[in-house]
Protein backbone atom coordinates (compact mmCIF):
# COMPACT_ATOMS: atom_id res chain seq x y z
CA UNK A 1 0.00 0.00 0.00
CA UNK A 2 1.30 3.44 -0.92
CA UNK A 3 2.10 5.51 2.15
CA UNK A 4 0.46 8.58 0.58
CA UNK A 5 -2.88 6.81 0.18
CA UNK A 6 -5.12 7.72 3.12
CA UNK A 7 -6.54 4.80 5.05
CA UNK A 8 -10.27 4.37 5.41
CA UNK A 9 -10.99 6.08 8.77
CA UNK A 10 -13.32 3.35 10.05
CA UNK A 11 -11.74 0.13 11.35
CA UNK A 12 -12.81 -2.59 8.95
CA UNK A 13 -12.11 -6.10 7.79
CA UNK A 14 -12.67 -7.50 4.27
CA UNK A 15 -12.64 -11.10 3.16
CA UNK A 16 -13.70 -13.30 0.28
CA UNK A 17 -14.51 -16.95 0.73
CA UNK A 18 -16.55 -19.78 -0.67
CA UNK A 19 -19.76 -20.68 1.17
CA UNK A 20 -21.61 -23.66 -0.25
CA UNK A 21 -20.14 -23.15 -3.72
CA UNK A 22 -20.85 -19.40 -3.89
CA UNK A 23 -18.17 -16.71 -3.83
CA UNK A 24 -19.01 -14.63 -0.77
CA UNK A 25 -17.61 -11.17 0.01
CA UNK A 26 -17.81 -9.89 3.58
CA UNK A 27 -17.01 -6.41 4.91
CA UNK A 28 -17.16 -5.72 8.65
CA UNK A 29 -16.96 -2.10 9.86
CA UNK A 30 -16.73 -0.86 13.43
CA UNK A 31 -18.25 2.61 13.73
CA UNK A 32 -18.42 4.48 17.04
CA UNK A 33 -22.14 3.83 17.40
CA UNK A 34 -22.86 0.69 15.26
CA UNK A 35 -21.31 -2.35 13.68
CA UNK A 36 -21.94 -2.74 9.96
CA UNK A 37 -21.65 -6.16 8.34
CA UNK A 38 -22.17 -6.50 4.59
CA UNK A 39 -22.31 -9.98 3.08
CA UNK A 40 -22.92 -10.49 -0.63
CA UNK A 41 -22.94 -13.29 -3.14
CA UNK A 42 -24.91 -11.26 -5.69
CA UNK A 43 -22.83 -8.07 -5.88
CA UNK A 44 -25.42 -5.91 -4.14
CA UNK A 45 -26.64 -5.28 -0.62
CA UNK A 46 -29.82 -7.39 -0.58
CA UNK A 47 -31.88 -7.38 2.61
CA UNK A 48 -30.81 -4.90 5.29
CA UNK A 49 -31.57 -5.65 8.94
CA UNK A 50 -31.08 -3.76 12.20
CA UNK A 51 -30.44 -5.68 15.42
CA UNK A 52 -29.94 -4.41 18.93
CA UNK A 53 -30.03 -5.48 22.53
CA UNK A 54 -33.05 -4.17 24.39
CA UNK A 55 -32.20 -2.46 27.65
CA UNK A 56 -34.65 -3.13 30.45
CA UNK A 57 -35.15 -4.39 33.94
CA UNK A 58 -35.18 -8.05 32.92
CA UNK A 59 -32.24 -10.21 34.02
CA UNK A 60 -32.29 -12.10 30.74
CA UNK A 61 -31.26 -9.98 27.73
CA UNK A 62 -33.74 -9.51 24.93
CA UNK A 63 -32.91 -8.63 21.35
CA UNK A 64 -34.84 -6.81 18.67
CA UNK A 65 -34.30 -7.53 14.98
CA UNK A 66 -36.11 -5.62 12.25
CA UNK A 67 -35.92 -5.56 8.48
CA UNK A 68 -35.12 -2.08 7.17
CA UNK A 69 -35.20 -2.94 3.43
CA UNK A 70 -35.79 -6.15 1.57
CA UNK A 71 -37.41 -9.49 2.24
CA UNK A 72 -39.64 -9.35 5.29
CA UNK A 73 -40.77 -12.97 5.03
CA UNK A 74 -37.36 -14.62 5.57
CA UNK A 75 -37.07 -15.77 9.21
CA UNK A 76 -33.64 -17.30 8.50
CA UNK A 77 -32.20 -13.84 7.72
CA UNK A 78 -33.59 -12.50 11.01
CA UNK A 79 -32.12 -15.51 12.79
CA UNK A 80 -28.70 -14.71 11.33
CA UNK A 81 -28.92 -11.12 12.63
CA UNK A 82 -30.09 -12.37 16.04
CA UNK A 83 -27.14 -14.77 16.36
CA UNK A 84 -24.68 -12.01 15.51
CA UNK A 85 -26.16 -9.43 17.92
CA UNK A 86 -26.21 -12.03 20.69
CA UNK A 87 -22.52 -12.70 20.05
CA UNK A 88 -21.74 -8.97 20.00
CA UNK A 89 -23.59 -8.47 23.30
CA UNK A 90 -21.86 -11.43 24.93
CA UNK A 91 -18.54 -9.70 24.25
CA UNK A 92 -19.68 -6.73 26.38
CA UNK A 93 -20.46 -4.38 23.51
CA UNK A 94 -23.76 -2.51 23.51
CA UNK A 95 -23.50 -1.23 19.93
CA UNK A 96 -26.31 -2.25 17.56
CA UNK A 97 -25.73 -4.08 14.29
CA UNK A 98 -26.70 -3.17 10.74
CA UNK A 99 -26.53 -6.31 8.62
CA UNK A 100 -26.78 -6.49 4.84
CA UNK A 101 -27.35 -9.93 3.34
CA UNK A 102 -27.26 -10.29 -0.46
CA UNK A 103 -27.32 -14.08 -0.67
CA UNK A 104 -28.17 -16.44 -3.51
CA UNK A 105 -29.19 -19.10 -1.02
CA UNK A 106 -30.93 -18.61 2.35
CA UNK A 107 -30.35 -22.15 3.59
CA UNK A 108 -29.31 -22.99 7.13
CA UNK A 109 -25.90 -24.17 5.89
CA UNK A 110 -25.21 -20.87 4.10
CA UNK A 111 -26.29 -18.75 7.05
CA UNK A 112 -24.19 -20.82 9.47
CA UNK A 113 -21.22 -20.19 7.18
CA UNK A 114 -21.93 -16.46 7.22
CA UNK A 115 -22.26 -16.30 11.02
CA UNK A 116 -19.10 -18.33 11.68
CA UNK A 117 -17.06 -16.30 9.15
CA UNK A 118 -18.19 -12.97 10.64
CA UNK A 119 -17.47 -14.16 14.20
CA UNK A 120 -13.99 -15.41 13.20
CA UNK A 121 -13.17 -11.99 11.70
CA UNK A 122 -15.07 -9.83 14.20
CA UNK A 123 -14.10 -6.31 15.19
CA UNK A 124 -15.88 -6.32 18.58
Amino acid sequence: MDRLTPRFPVPHSKLSLDIKGNKTNIVICSYDDHFLVMVTQIGSMGTILHARKEEGVSIEPTFRVSVIFGKRDEPMLESCARQLIEHISSSRSSRPLVLSLGLKDHSLETLKGVVSSVIENRLW
